[in-house]
């Protein structure tokens, strides 16, 4: 007598809700924007990777790539504004350290996806990516300003930060986008760490030379100093600095002569 084994049981199906199967979708869309150009994606390769056919993603996704490629660049802006956002707990360096780790992670884990963002010229760049890039952008300096002691309305009072302040935080946050290009075309080297201390050391130096012509600039980096420690971003970088500067002596303006 031949024994038979009995077959598996049927696995239970269920149905997705409308919000789970979106949020299905996006997940796949996302996996395929983060390490390829939105232009080399194609919604038959959505359709694969989410295990559905494409007429299914055109029912939630009706314009097609471009709006399936606006939704999911919203939901990673939303995850990038994320990586800006620290307690306001300890040095104000140590914190920004920690926000560029979360930030160097993510741009690791979207690689060309974030690449071909930042550097558009995609057939599926429109006004609204663009507006949600810049969006990001915007709210990173906010961010940063909040951990220099400064908000940005206008409405803030006293701890509003000026203008030479904001363009100056601005000017870092492009930087940063700057330095994480060439990151990505250097093969990812020096390795992230390295880059993310070299980071920290440029917005200490930008504040410092901001600080020489501009007292709002000043009153922040007193702040700052105050707060800092020795073994942290600020004692570290001073600690190297100084040497370098103190060799500077002789382009200083001789003192007028006592009478």
């Amino acid at each position: 007598m031949t024994s038979t084994a009995a077959a598996p049981p049927p696995r239970a199906y269920r149905r997705l809700s409308v919000e789970e199967r979106r949020a299905q979708l996006l997940v796949a869309a996302l996996g395929l924007f983060a390490h390829r150009a939105p232009d080399e994606v194609s919604l038959d390769e959505v359709a694969v990777a989410a295990g559905v056919s494409r007429p299914l993603v055109y029912r939630y996704f009706p314009g097609g790539r471009q709006q399936l490629y606006e939704v999911a660049l919203g939901s990673a802006a939303d995850e990038l504004k994320l990586c800006f956002t620290e307690p306001p707990v300890g040095p104000p360096t140590e914190r920004v350290a920690r926000v560029l780790d979360r930030y160097l992670r993510f741009v690791d884990e979207h690689d060309t996806g974030f690449s071909a963002l930042l550097r558009g010229g995609s057939v599926v760049e429109t006004s609204r990516t663009t507006s949600i890039v810049d969006g990001v952008r915007r709210a990173a300096a906010e961010e940063i300003l909040s951990h220099l002691g400064r908000i940005g309305g206008a409405d803030a009072g006293g701890r509003s930060a000026g203008p030479r302040l904001r363009m100056m935080v601005r000017s870092w946050i492009a930087a940063v986008e700057a330095a994480s290009l060439i990151w990505l075309d250097e093969g990812k080297q020096p390795p992230a760490a390295e880059l993310r201390g070299w980071l920290v050391d440029h917005l200490i130096a930008l504040l410092a030379a901001t600080a020489a012509t501009d007292e709002e600039t000043a009153a922040v980096v007193r702040d700052l100093l105050a707060l800092e420690t020795p073994g942290g971003p600020a004692g570290r970088l001073a600690e190297l600095v100084i040497p370098v500067v103190a060799d500077a002596a002789h382009l200083l303006a001789a003192a007028p002569a006592a009478d």
